[in-house]
C-alpha cells in the first residue's frame, strides 16, 4: 500500500484453494531440480544468498502491520523452495529478492508481486502467499530501499531502483531460477500489484514491456512525484493551524453527510453506505452543519475546518498558474483508512510519504514552506524521469500480446480514482480502437485503498487474504485466462463473505465506463444489478506538465 507503517486493516478469513484453469503442465511437469543446488546457479549482477526447501505450513514470518492474519495465511501454504537473492545492477544497489518455487503442482507460470509504500522489506502479504497457493512460482523485492526508504537520501541509484529497476531485476533473477528449477525452456509470466505495486506494474509495462505477458494493476501510485504532492498538499492544509484540523469524528460526519446526499441516487442500491459513481455527487461542503461561535464538536464544523474540507476536495494546484497537479480527495472516501486522519498525522505521514522531497530538496525541505510551483519543478526535474510511470503509449507491450487489467476503489482516499480514470483514458486514446483489445479498467464502488471498504470488494486482489473459489471472482486468474486465449473480460464478481450475522454478498464489477446499477430485489445478490454505461472521463485532470 501507499502507507508502510502503522495502518491496521480488519482481519480477513483465509480462503481455500480452488482453481479451474490450471494448465495440464501442472500435472505433467518434470521433477524439479535440487532446491539447495540453486545457490550455485550462475547469476550475473547479483548472487544467490540461500536456497532451501520449506515444508508445508513450516514458514515463519514476522508480524505485519497491515495484515494481522498473515501468520494464519502462511501456515496454510504448500511446500516450496525458498530462494533469497540480492541484485546489484549498480555499485550502490542492494536489491533484496525472494523467489518461492512450488515443490509440487507448479502451474507453469511465474507471478511477480508488488510492494507497498516505500518498500524496504519483502512484502509476503501482498500477493506472494495466495499466489503460491494458486500454484504460481512467486517473487517479490524490497525495491532496494531496505531497511528504510528515508535512509536513501544522497543515493540516486537507489531512487532509480525504487522507481523501476528493482522490479525488472526481480523479474530477471526469478526467471533464471524458474528455468533452472523446473528445467523449463519457456513459461508464462504475470505481475500483480496495488498502490506502490500498481506503480511497479505500470512502470514495467512502459519500460520493460517484454517482462510480463499479463499485468494486474490496482490503485496505482504511478504518478509518484505528484501523488506525493497530493499528500503534502493535504498535510499542509490539515496542519495549517489547530483550528483547521478535523477530528476523526468530524471526518466521519462529513462522510455521512456525503452519503445522505448522494448514496443510492447514483445507481447504487438503497442502504448502500458508499457511492457507486462519485462523479454524480455534487456535494457542497457549505451544507455541512456549522458549529456555534467558540464551540467545536464532532457533529459540526467551524469555518476554518470547512475551508480545509474544500481545499482537500479541490486538490493540489500550481499557486502561480492555477494548473492542476493532481486530483483532489474523492467525496465519500473521507473516513477510510489512509484518509485525512492519517494524512494529517505528524507522527506518521511525513516519514511515510515525504521521501521524494527529502531526496531532491534535502535539508531545505519543510512541509509548510514547500512551493508548489518552483519547488515542485525541482523535484520533477530530478525524480520524475525515474519515479513516474505516466507514459500512455503501451504499444510495445500490446504488440507482444500483453494484457493489462486495471482496477481502483471509488472510495480510495490515497489514490483518487480520477487519477486512474485519467491514466486509462490516455492509454485508450493512444491505442485508438485497439485499446480495448489489450487493456481494461474496473471501477470498484465502495472499495478503499486496494482492499476493504464498505462495498463488495473482494476479487482476490493483492492484500486480500483469500483465493476466490471461482475464476469469475478472481481478477488474477481472469487475467490469466484472457492472456492465454479467451475473450476480454466484461465483468468480475466481487464478493464479501458472510460475517457478523450478515449474509454473504456478491456484486458485479463492470468494465469502464459501465458501473453496477441496482435493478431491484435482494441487494446482496449479483442478479439484482446490471452493468450500465456511465459517462467517460473525469473533471479533475492534471495539466500536461504534471504528467512528466
Amino acid at each position: 500500500m501507499i502507507a508502510t507503517g502503522r495502518t491496521r486493516w480488519g482481519g480477513l478469513a483465509v480462503g481455500f484453494l480452488a482453481l479451474a484453469s490450471a494448465p495440464a503442465f501442472a500435472q505433467n511437469s518434470p521433477a524439479p531440480a535440487d532446491c539447495a543446488g540453486l545457490v550455485r546457479a550462475p547469476l550475473t549482477g547479483g548472487r544467490i544468498l540461500s536456497a532451501a526447501p520449506v515444508a508445508a505450513g513450516a514458514m515463519r514470518v514476522a508480524a505485519s502491520p497491515i495484515a494481522p492474519d498473515l501468520a494464519q495465511r502462511v501456515a496454510s501454504m504448500p511446500a516450496f523452495c525458498r530462494v533469497v537473492a540480492i541484485a546489484t545492477p549498480t555499485p550502490d544497489s542492494q536489491i533484496g529478492i525472494e523467489i518461492w518455487l512450488p515443490l509440487q503442482k507448479w502451474n507453469g507460470r511465474l507471478l511477480g508481486t508488488g510492494n507497498g509504500g516505500g518498500a524496504g522489506r519483502i512484502a509476503y502479504e501482498m500477493g506472494m502467499v495466495e499466489g503460491l497457493k494458486r500454484g504460481f512460482a512467486v517473487t517479490n523485492t524490497d525495491m532496494g530501499t531496505a531497511p528504510d526508504i528515508n535512509g536513501t537520501v544522497g543515493h540516486p541509484e537507489r531512487w532509480a531502483d525504487f522507481g523501476h529497476r528493482a522490479t525488472h531485476e526481480m523479474t530477471r533473477v526469478a526467471k533464471i531460477m524458474v528455468a533452472a528449477f523446473y528445467k523449463a525452456a519457456s513459461f508464462r509470466s504475470y505481475f500483480e500489484g496495488c498502490s506502490t505495486g500498481g506503480q511497479q506494474a505500470l512502470s514495467t509495462a512502459q519500460r520493460y514491456p517484454a517482462d510480463y505477458d499479463g499485468i494486474l494493476a490496482g490503485d496505482p501510485g504511478n504518478n509518484r512525484t505528484h501523488v506525493a504532492s497530493y499528500f503534502l498538499w493535504n498535510y499542509a492544509a490539515l496542519n495549517a493551524s489547530s483550528a483547521a484540523k478535523l477530528s476523526a469524528g468530524q471526518w466521519s460526519m462529513v462522510t455521512r453527510a456525503v452519503l445522505a446526499s448522494c448514496a443510492g441516487k447514483d445507481g447504487g442500491a438503497p442502504g448502500d453506505r458508499f457511492l457507486t459513481d462519485p462523479r454524480r455527487c455534487g456535494f457542497d461542503p457549505a451544507s455541512l452543519p456549522t458549529c456555534r461561535a467558540g464551540t467545536s464538536a464532532d457533529e459540526c464544523l467551524t469555518a476554518p475546518q470547512r475551508a480545509t474540507v474544500s481545499r482537500l476536495y479541490a486538490g493540489p494546484s500550481n499557486p502561480r498558474t492555477g494548473e492542476r497537479i493532481y486530483a483532489g480527495l474523492t467525496p465519500g472516501s473521507e473516513d477510510q483508512p489512509l484518509g485525512p486522519v492519517m494524512q494529517g498525522d505528524p507522527a506518521i505521514w511525513p516519514d511515510q510519504q515525504f521521501y521524494p522531497f527529502r531526496w531532491s530538496l534535502g535539508s531545505t525541505f519543510t512541509s509548510g514552506g514547500f512551493n508548489f510551483d518552483s519547488d515542485l519543478d525541482r523535484v520533477d526535474a530530478e525524480l520524475a524521469g525515474s519515479l513516474n510511470a505516466n507514459g500512455a503509449d503501451l504499444s510495445d507491450f500490446a504488440r507482444r500480446g500483453g494484457k493489462l487489467m486495471l482496477y481502483t476503489g471509488l472510495a480510495d482516499p490515497a489514490v483518487p480514482f480520477a487519477e486512474v480514470v485519467n491514466y486509462y483514458d490516455r492509454v485508450s486514446a493512444s491505442a485508438g480502437q485497439s485499446g480495448a483489445q489489450f487493456a481494461r479498467l474496473f471501477l470498484m464502488p465502495g472499495m478503499g485503498h486496494c482492499v476493504g471498504g464498505p462495498g463488495v470488494t473482494d476479487i482476490g486482489q493483492p492484500f486480500a487474504s483469500t483465493v476466490p473459489p471461482a475464476q469469475e471472482s478472481d481478477a488474477l486468474m481472469t487475467l490469466v485466462a484472457w492472456t492465454e486465449g479467451t475473450q476480454p473480460p466484461a465483468v468480475l464478481i466481487a464478493r464479501t463473505p458472510a460475517r457478523d450475522g450478515q449474509p454473504a454478498k456478491e456484486r458485479p464489477i463492470c468494465v469502464y465506463p459501465a458501473l453496477p446499477e441496482y435493478r431491484g430485489g435482494d441487494a446482496s445478490k449479483r442478479s439484482s444489478f446490471a452493468c450500465v454505461p456511465h459517462a467517460r472521463g473525469v473533471d479533475q485532470r492534471p495539466a500536461g506538465r504534471y504528467l512528466n
